[in-house]
């Protein structure tokens, strides 16, 4: 089971179908399970989503898996191949055991560092040299923009003061990432040049609203079709040189040459909509009616609360509603806690008797140790019974220490999966 404080929670009969509607989810996604689907070997024939390769005409298998997901899949992947890899480097944000002939790396997490830049480079190192009879096997899942950091300059660390003034001023993934895709040599196609001329196979882990494969990650085996004119006009919307204190900075241009990507295959391996499939069968299955709303929410942490909590209202009883998607919070405040937590803690102004709402990150942190909270009148009697400010907690953007105090917060640890955050409002 994926959340560790299950039982602590369930302490109703609508808790309990809430919290186990949010575990179909989390199941539905594991990264594990989605790799022995798409990766079989029989012998010498290796079958990937359907694609047949007679490993006897393979020289070199290198495999590198980048992101939240990258050690789940590494540890499957290892399993499935049985010492047959050459080769390989996994770059997360947590830990992994050994596995063969493979280098492990625990990159930092939202912002990149020197860790970043070493795993980057090695992974660099392990796609020189290659020809055609090379096969790459690449996993990207969401978190590698972050960790594949390789600047031009090694010097370069621009890239933290502009994300962190992109973040604050509430700009999208897709935004961010038209940025971040010309600040590293390793992303926007990067990794398929240093790859090329071998046989490359990327499975994309999607945790972008419309899973666009050339944003996840910054789609670094993905041709980019944006330039350094394109994120020139991103910085100069938000006037990050200004707020940055930056005089210029120094954009690289993306792999625009179609051979690079001549001998590239991108598959979509899972994103929300499985998640929320599964989701919406387990509540119909504990006797709702389910329904998915969206599967590219965005937009504004407290226009999007108000909009779960309005649909709810009007939802008639026994009703499960489910979302899927990013959210974005002008931050205000000092306080830690993420979009998913924002969320919950400005619907508490808004749920009624007989609701729940549960907005959560996939990947089980929500920029903190908890996964996101459970919005009810429960929850909010705990604020009240403890004396807490509300509102205050809300304006400084403090809302994990808001849900540490009440309680009612999410619990899973790492899950190894991501596909964007997840919301669910029951109605009794």
């Amino acid at each position: 089971m994926k959340i560790q404080n299950f039982d602590q929670l369930a302490i109703t009969p609508a808790r309990r179908a809430l919290l186990g509607i949010a575990e179909a989810g989390f199941e539905a996604i594991d990264t594990g399970n989605v790799i022995r689907k798409m990766i079989r070997c029989d012998h010498d024939i290796l079958s990937i989503t359907g694609e047949l390769i007679d490993l006897k005409r393979i020289d070199r298998l290198i495999f590198i898996a980048v992101g939240k997901c990258a050690a789940d899949a590494a540890i499957a992947v290892d399993g499935i191949l049985d010492g047959r890899i050459s080769r390989g480097v996994v770059l997360d944000v947590k830990k992994c055991p050994a596995l063969t002939n493979m280098k492990i790396f625990c990159g930092t997490h939202p912002l990149p560092s020197d860790d970043n830049i070493a795993a980057t480079e090695m992974i660099v190192e392990n796609l020189k040299d290659l020809t055609e009879r090379d096969l790459v096997i690449f996993v990207i899942s969401g978190g590698g923009s972050t960790l594949l950091f390789l600047p031009q300059d090694p010097k370069d660390r621009e890239e933290v003061a502009i994300f962190n003034a992109m973040t604050n001023a509430g700009a999208t993934i897709e935004e961010l990432n038209t940025v971040r895709k010309h600040l590293s040599l390793a992303r926007g196609g990067g990794l398929a040049k240093f790859a090329f001329p071998a046989k490359v196979i990327s499975l994309i882990f999607s945790d972008v609203p419309g899973d666009d494969i050339s944003y996840i990650s910054s789609g670094p085996t993905v041709k980019d079709e944006t330039t350094v004119r394109d994120a020139e006009e991103v910085l100069a919307r938000f006037d990050i040189l200004r707020v940055c204190n930056i005089e210029k900075c120094d954009l690289i241009e993306t792999p625009k040459d179609d051979k690079y990507f001549a001998h590239v295959k991108n598959f979509l391996a899972v994103s929300n909509r499985k998640a929320l499939a599964a989701m919406e069968d387990e509540a119909e299955k504990l006797g709702f009616t389910a329904e998915i709303r969206d599967t590219e929410l965005a937009g504004e942490v407290t226009d999007v609360a108000h909009m779960v909590a309005d649909a709810m209202h009007q939802a008639p009883q026994k009703s499960v509603l489910l979302w899927g998607g990013e959210t974005t919070v002008e931050i205000k405040g000092n306080g830690e806690g993420g979009r998913n937590l924002q969320l919950a803690a400005t619907a508490l102004d808004l749920v009624k008797d007989g609701e729940e709402i549960l907005s959560f990150g996939s990947d089980g942190h929500d920029h903190g140790p908890y996964a996101g909270a459970i919005c009810d009148t429960i929850t909010k009697q705990a604020i009240s019974d403890a004396n807490l400010d509300l509102k205050k907690y809300r304006d400084d953007n403090n809302t994990q220490e808001l849900f540490e105090k009440a309680g009612n917060y999410l619990l899973t640890g790492e899950t190894g999966s991501n596909v964007s955050d997840l919301i669910i409002a029951l109605k009794e």
